[in-house]
């Protein structure tokens, strides 16, 4: 079936995931056409500027509505993780009030403790995955959920796809044994339904993910147990230089200070250069 925009939503976008409503042949046979004629409101947008450092005209990029849970797919080898593009996905997360969870692909190439420890703080939760393991607690954790799928080439994003959904015919990438990247197998964003309920929205792998439209107060917001130490911060304070009144609330005890070191880590993130090789 083609569904086609109405003329009527203008210049209105619609992205994967969005909840619409159909007029004209609705049965989903092949070769019938309907059209959309009203895109329902959203309950979340996950988004990433175009470029953190070429972002003047507010550019950004729609990367899927309605998700409530955000999968960041990385290898623990082959290729191996990039902390740095977990934590700016996890900024983008804070940003459209989505839940993250961290799959931790390959585990049968390399422990996955060093990893866990980093985000531990978070309290981000996170599945581990070894080649030909069960997906029990995978499924589980997306069961009746929409969670939209992110990572780079090469991680195992399509082939956990196709393991969840045997139908979905997801092409696989490899990695480079030079460059150690993967090739960019998946071209468009595709929502799939889960045997057991509940959707999950693969994306294509991504290099970048631009954070330029994602506010200090957004990730702080992520922190709740050092916000009131923010309230004697000087005007315009970014949390990361020398005169953050930060520093003393979490000497006089107030947090713990490995907290602190993880909202620096994605606040760097946040102005740091969109693509983390």
């Amino acid at each position: 079936m083609v569904a086609m925009k109405a003329r009527e939503l203008g210049r209105k976008g619609i992205v994967v995931g969005d909840r619409v409503a159909l007029v004209g042949d609705v049965t989903g046979n092949s070769d019938t056409l309907a059209r959309v004629v009203r895109v329902e409101p959203r309950s979340s947008m996950l988004r990433r500027s175009a470029d953190d450092t070429d972002n003047t005209d507010g550019i950004e990029r729609p990367v899927v509505a309605n998700a409530d849970q955000l999968v960041i797919v990385t290898a623990l080898a082959d290729p191996p993780p990039r902390p740095r593009m977990i934590d700016r996905m996890l900024v983008a997360a804070f940003d459209a009030d989505i839940e993250p969870l961290l799959c931790l692909t390959k585990a049968d190439l390399a422990s996955p403790g060093e990893l866990v420890s980093l985000y531990a703080p978070l309290g981000v939760p996170y599945v581990v995955l070894h080649k030909g393991g069960d997906l029990d607690e995978v499924r589980r954790r997306l069961l009746d959920r929409v969670s939209v799928l992110v990572g780079h080439s090469g991680v195992g994003k399509s082939t956990l796809v196709n393991a969840l959904v045997p139908d979905a015919n997801r092409a696989v990438s490899h990695v480079n044994a030079v460059t150690g990247r993967g090739r960019h197998t998946s071209t468009s964003a595709v929502a799939l339904e889960l045997p057991e309920g509940g959707w999950i929205i693969d994306t294509p792998g991504v290099r970048s993910f631009g954070l330029a439209h994602v506010s200090v107060e957004t990730v702080l917001a992520g922190f709740p147990d050092l916000v009131e130490g923010t309230v004697e911060c000087p005007k315009g304070c970014t949390h990361l230089g020398e005169e953050c009144a930060l520093d003393a609330w979490v000497e006089t005890g107030h947090a713990d200070p490995v907290r602190l070191v993880s909202l620096r880590r994605l606040l760097a993130s946040r102005e740091g250069a969109a693509d983390d090789d």
